[in-house]
């Protein structure tokens, strides 16, 4: 198996990068998305609208790209024997707060779509943040090395 990996290495961490740049796109469009969907009106045409198109990026881009990120990321960590190194155990926390992230808008999709808006267009506009904050301390944890 290590063998294999080795091989593959680099194509490995090609898809792994495509990937997240995938996810992280998402990530980045859902909150935007939310804060439109909340202008429109309960029920009407363009709800259901932001409905369809909320969930064909969940569908489409978001889960695909994360249930691969996290297949190929820990193939290159078993690779590179990084769950030794105290970077990988701060980039994996960093990644599973990421998910969960990710988790708290597929709910918040589902609350939309039942009509439900519990977050201002502030909020949304704040949490938006997330995944640019996060990518910006993976990056340098995994290219700094800091630990």
């Amino acid at each position: 198996m290590n063998e294999i990996l080795s091989m593959l290495y680099l194509w490995l961490k090609s898809a792994h990068l495509i990937f997240v740049i995938f996810w992280m796109a998402g990530l980045f469009m859902m909150p935007r998305f939310f804060v439109y969907h909340q202008e429109s009106a309960v029920g009407s045409d363009e709800d259901a609208k932001w409905i369809e198109r909320e969930g064909k990026l969940r569908k489409i881009i978001l889960n695909p790209s994360l249930i691969i990120v996290w297949a190929v990321g820990l193939a290159l960590a078993y690779n590179i024997g990084a769950f030794s190194q105290g970077w990988f155990h701060a980039k994996l926390l960093v990644v599973l707060a990421l998910t969960g992230y990710h988790g708290w808008m597929m709910a918040y999709l589902k609350k939309l779509a039942r009509g439900e808006r519990t977050m201002s267009d502030k909020g949304l506009r704040l949490i938006n943040e997330v995944p640019g904050i996060t990518a910006a301390i993976i990056v340098i944890l995994v290219i700094v090395k800091p630990f």
